[in-house]
């Protein structure tokens, strides 16, 4: 989405940078502070994400804690799992099912650069108790997006690369740097 604007973009793992600290309570400081981190060690211009899954009946939680919400050790699928076990268990009782995929960007020029450019975007549903699908990862087989009775995890990953937080924070940062160069 950003090669039309003129953007050529490089994996930070390919230019050799090592993955950013995310102490922040927020998703827009843990995506500032890893797209600074990035333009510092590299001298170029740099775009970062932070996401995660916000539910409302355990008031946003994991949020910002998503990847690690019940602990850092063993592999991602490991992690996946016991996050996933986690979340159906604080559910197991709750009435409001409600979720959404959260996912913040930030643009910058320069490590140091004063007016970064920040979009987000959100992916409304709901949880659901029982897994479904073996397609992405983390809480995509409980996430059942709103309008559709498939979860994430059953979307084919085109639909979900189109319609998910990543693809809308995405959409609205081309848009704000398209209006800018207007």
């Amino acid at each position: 989405m950003l090669a039309p604007l003129g953007f050529d973009v490089v994996a930070q793992g390919e230019l050799g940078v090592a993955e950013a600290a995310e102490p922040h309570a927020t998703f827009v400081e843990n995506a500032l502070a890893k797209a600074r981190h990035a333009a510092r060690a590299t001298g170029l211009a740099a775009l970062a994400d932070d996401s995660g899954l916000c539910v409302a009946a355990l008031g946003g939680a994991p949020g910002v804690h998503s990847a690690y919400f019940a602990g850092r050790d063993g592999s991602r699928e490991e992690r996946d799992a016991r996050n996933n076990a986690k979340l159906v268990a604080a559910l197991r009782d709750a009435r409001d099912r409600s979720a959404f995929y959260y996912c913040a960007l930030v643009l910058v020029r320069s490590a140091d650069d004063p007016t970064p450019v920040i979009a987000d975007g959100a992916w409304h549903g709901a949880i659901v108790p029982d897994p479904r699908g073996a397609n992405g990862f983390g809480y995509d087989p409980y996430f059942v997006p709103d309008g559709s009775r498939l979860t994430a995890a059953e979307l084919p990953a085109g639909e979900k690369n189109r319609a998910s937080h990543r693809a809308r924070a995405l959409a609205a940062l081309a848009q704000k740097l398209s209006v800018g160069r207007g």
